[in-house]
């Protein structure tokens, strides 16, 4: 029988829901692999422990766990993307982590239109 390995979550609690930016990297395209179409994306999350967040992220990916960013979006619901890379920066004195996601493909199609910034994956 397999075990059911439960993710690891990273929770924003106060302020605005994350901007994701598409990665055109070649890099980024080798995480896509899966059961459903995911798109490479790209945030950056204000912390002030952003020290403990990263290694909890370290933790989980030594133990092959999935982490997850758990957010409110801006209608009120909660959401959840996969987080595949992570990286710690001081802005201003401000813990920055560049979190690095799978955002799944069926949350873009369920989202309005907008010609302003194409780039921007609101979600």
């Amino acid at each position: 029988m397999s075990e059911v390995v439960e993710p690891e979550l990273i929770t924003i609690i106060e302020g605005p829901p994350p901007e994701f930016r598409f990665v055109a990297d070649a890099w980024a395209f080798s995480i896509l692999e899966g059961a459903a179409p995911f798109l490479p994306a790209a945030c950056q999350v204000r912390s002030f422990k952003g020290e403990k967040l990263l290694e909890r992220c370290r933790r989980a990916w030594s133990t092959h766990r999935p982490i997850l960013l758990d957010y409110r979006q801006r209608d009120g619901l909660r959401r959840r993307v996969e987080i595949v890379g992570a990286r710690l920066q001081q802005i201003e004195g401000v813990d920055v982590l560049d979190l690095w996601v799978r955002h799944p493909v069926t949350l873009l199609t369920q989202m309005p239109n907008r010609d302003d910034d194409d780039d921007i994956i609101e979600a």
